[in-house]
């Protein structure tokens, strides 16, 4: 059963029908579907949800869908997405000076490696609903590999529109699917204009123009995700990044829920991550404003460079309204943050993930996270994503003879002193 009763206006509050639509025809903010919770919280229970197979379907009456995977054999093949795992990270929380930390490890979503999976099986669920045969996606990497995998599985024609600089393996990524790529020569604000005006043309999905409001929910199930993993005990703080800031609000919303149903327990500081080198919702709340202003992208942590975000400001507000903060690292720090993960947890994170690492130990370091209490940090996506970044910080590895001589002439070198099994005594 579909709890959803239609889209909102997330300014001036106007409601509209359930339809693709980009904003608002009266003050042309950004619209969210909205529900009858009361009714989702009599519908179902936690124990419910136990029971059921552990992907995002699990929480379905909070997403805006007349069927899904689980009773649509059409949508079968997006059966797998979610169900990630929270995983609790004691060697990093010794590095970080924390009591109790986790990741939220969405690196390992199904099908291509990164939280878009999720709502992009949501939009696309959604286009077939509204009866699209083409879907499209302006993207910085990870939504254009989502849709071209869910788009070829689904049997849907799929058009992605990309800046020209985006990684090779993000691009290998959408092409493998058959997708049309299309690069642009510019930075993602302007492809995502031209998807803008694409959409009032022709009678396509566009999954971040006219479907945005159905593909953001698809955020909400990362939040379920971690309130049921933590037995249903809100974490004290939350790291998320941020790119064009849907996700974070989403997470907020999704804990919101919970607790008007009276499902989850605690209130949750949220702290938002960003690149300085794409920093415009941090740069907000750091200097205590509520308007966001745009800037020009330049960051190796290329699918958070949205320089002007379209959910920027309900982001920084969410931050406030929780008593949480924003930062923002440099490309090094990325890049520490990328290798301290991988070093210490075995999880290899994409750019983005790096952001998130490096952003919570500069915000311990200030003492703005509470050490003692639970700490979620959000990792998005695949560090196999992002190679070309970390390979360009690595050392050559050395290239020896295979002689024993020479291996323990590397060892000298690199100072390391391991434990040698005594030679066996001769026979007399």
């Amino acid at each position: 059963m579909n709890f959803e009763l239609g889209l909102r206006c997330r300014d001036c509050g106007k409601h509209f029908k359930s339809e693709p639509l980009a904003g608002c025809d009266e003050c042309f903010a950004p619209l969210e579907v909205y529900y009858d919770l009361q009714a989702i919280g009599k519908a179902i229970t936690p124990e419910l949800l136990e029971r059921r197979p552990s992907s995002m379907w699990r929480y379905r009456e909070f997403l805006p869908l007349n069927s899904t995977p689980l009773d649509n054999p059409r949508l079968t093949s997006l059966a797998g997405v979610g169900g990630t795992p929270l995983v609790p990270v004691a060697r990093l929380a010794r590095k970080l000076g924390v009591r109790e930390l986790y990741v939220k490890n969405d690196a390992v979503n199904f099908p291509t490696l990164s939280f878009k999976d999720r709502v992009v099986a949501v939009a696309l669920s959604k286009a077939i609903e509204f009866g699209f045969k083409v879907v499209a996606c302006s993207s910085t990497g990870n939504l254009a590999n989502s849709v071209a995998a869910q788009a070829a599985a689904l049997g849907l024609e799929a058009y992605i529109f990309t800046p020209s600089d985006l990684e090779a393996a993000k691009i290998a990524g959408t092409l493998v699917y058959g997708a049309k790529l299309i690069k642009i020569s510019g930075n993602y604000d302007q492809v995502n204009r031209l998807c803008s005006e694409i959409a009032q043309r022709y009678p396509w999905g566009i999954v971040n123009v006219n479907l945005r409001p159905y593909y953001a929910e698809g955020s909400k199930t990362v939040g379920y995700e971690i309130a049921q993993q933590l037995d249903w005990k809100l974490p004290s703080s939350l790291v998320c990044p941020m790119a064009g800031g849907s996700l974070i609000g989403k997470i907020a919303r999704a804990f919101d829920d919970l607790r008007q149903l009276g499902w989850a327990a605690g209130d949750t500081r949220i702290f938002g991550a960003q690149a300085t080198g794409c920093s415009p919702i941090s740069s907000a709340v750091k200097e205590g404003r509520k308007d966001i202003e745009p800037q020009r992208p330049s960051t190796i942590a290329r699918s958070l460079a949205i320089g002007n975000p379209a959910d920027g400001f309900y982001a920084a507000r969410t931050i406030r309204a929780t008593g949480g903060w924003a930062e923002d690292v440099s490309d090094n720090e990325i890049l520490e943050g990328m290798r301290l993960l991988a070093e210490t947890e075995g999880i290899f994170t994409e750019t983005a993930g790096g952001v998130t690492v490096a952003c919570a130990r500069k915000l311990l370091q200030q003492g703005r996270i509470d050490p003692q209490q639970p700490i979620v940090l959000v990792i998005t996506g695949n560090g196999l994503k992002t190679l070309d970044a970390i390979i360009a910080s690595q050392a050559e590895a050395p290239i020896i003879a295979p002689r024993m001589r020479e291996f323990e002439a590397e060892l000298v070198r690199e100072g390391a002193t391991p434990e040698v099994e005594p030679e066996p005594a001769l026979a007399k």
